[in-house]
């Protein structure tokens, strides 16, 4: 609709669903100067970020060790994780309290669907996630996501995977819209999501 707020849905996954793996590094090590210079880029069409409380609390301590120098970060991941101290973010919890310590980071204490479809009607610049499972699923389930974009990272994690990431999801027809590969071997992959209440029947049923 004219005038809304474009919403997306951003996450990074392995080939098998997994949003995060035990004993794997960020980016499971594979992020090359392509990507890294593609996340730079992303960073400056000045998205405000959702996110839930989990995920708040984790992005913010990075950010804190990564402006710090802290160990086990390489130089290119303290910088991106540094600059999202800057970036607008909206914080949908009920169990952290105001004032926030990360930098522009905004509490939103009430239901964040709404919340969030007021967002679109009312906010002047594109809204994206970061991470946030549980969030993007209620988002993606409520018909309130306009993108729906996967970087996926050649790895299958079954013994190792943690956060299964479509678990609970309503089913989606996805529309491809864009599509890349990074420094040869990651995946992005961009869709128009649609909701939909069954899959298609089939035999004259």
């Amino acid at each position: 609709m004219a005038g809304m707020s474009r919403l997306m849905v951003d996450m990074i996954v392995t080939l098998d669903g997994y949003a995060s793996g035990e004993g794997w590094p960020g980016w499971w090590g594979l992020e090359g100067p392509e990507y890294l210079a593609w996340l730079q880029q992303e960073a400056e069409k000045r998205y405000t970020i959702l996110l839930g409380a989990n995920t708040y609390r984790l992005m913010s301590g990075m950010s804190e060790q990564g402006a710090g120098g802290g160990e086990g970060f390489s130089e290119d991941e303290s910088a991106s994780l540094t600059a999202l101290a800057a970036v607008p973010k909206v914080v949908f919890s009920s169990s952290l309290t105001a004032p926030l310590r990360w930098p522009n980071s905004e509490l939103v204490a009430g239901d964040a669907v709404e919340a969030v479809r007021q967002m679109k009607q009312t906010h002047p610049g594109p809204l994206s996630t970061l991470g946030s499972l549980s969030l993007c699923r209620s988002l993606v389930a409520a018909g309130l996501v306009d993108r729906f974009r996967l970087v996926v990272f050649p790895l299958i994690t079954g013994r190792t995977g943690s956060e299964r990431i479509y678990d609970g999801y309503p089913d989606v027809a996805l529309e491809m819209v864009d599509s890349r590969t990074f420094d040869g071997r990651l995946q992005l992959l961009e869709y128009v999501p649609r909701v939909i209440d069954h899959p298609p029947l089939s035999g004259g049923r």
